[in-house]
């Protein structure tokens, strides 16, 4: 007999089929917004470090802003979120394989650098090209999103891939669940 609520179950709770679906769809089209996301403020920021017109990189770092403020801590926290129920609610599990745990790790690291680190350098840059200044730093408004999109394609490969077997953890209970569960008879 399994543990209570076996593999892939919070307290007892699995997600079901339909679930399951929904919450991969939600996480995919997430974590693709996010990819989408990073490609479009690395795009900008080259623009505004490049352009030798103030004007034209004080409408970049603006629309980075927007992208900044807007949608990039939102699509952040529903991709940990979903990521978070597929983890819990299915057999893969947070810490039973090492692609999903460096994913989680990864995934928590940069929302915490968007909100701590990006958007408040964005809007050092918006500050000082509105004042008519020049932009502070360049690697400023390019070294966020090129960190950022180099973890996101990172993860994205790993999930495809889903490298490096299981954790300590999952090792063992994988164990205990072949110790609990009698082997099934053979089918002739």
């Amino acid at each position: 007999m399994p543990w209570p609520g076996g593999p892939g179950t919070v307290d007892g709770v699995k997600l079901d089929r339909p679930a399951r679906r929904a919450f991969l769809a939600v996480h995919v089209v997430a974590s693709a917004g996010w990819l989408g996301l990073s490609a479009g403020l690395l795009a900008l920021g080259l623009a505004a470090d490049t352009t030798g017109s103030p004007a034209m990189a004080e409408a970049a770092v603006r629309s980075m802003q927007l992208f900044a403020d807007r949608l990039l801590l939102p699509i952040a926290l529903l991709t940990l979120g979903s990521g978070l129920v597929l983890a819990l609610g299915t057999p893969w599990g947070l810490a039973r394989h090492r692609w999903v745990w460096t994913k989680f790790w990864l995934t928590l690291a940069t929302t915490a650098a968007t909100a701590f680190a990006l958007r408040p350098g964005v809007h050092e840059a918006v500050a000082a090209v509105s004042a008519g200044q020049e932009l502070p730093d360049g690697g400023d408004v390019l070294t966020g999103p090129v960190v950022s999109l180099s973890a996101y394609v990172f993860m994205t490969v790993i999930s495809v891939l889903k490298p490096w077997g299981l954790t300590r953890r999952g090792r063992r209970l994988r164990e205990a669940t072949r110790r609990r569960t009698p082997a099934a008879p053979a089918r002739v």
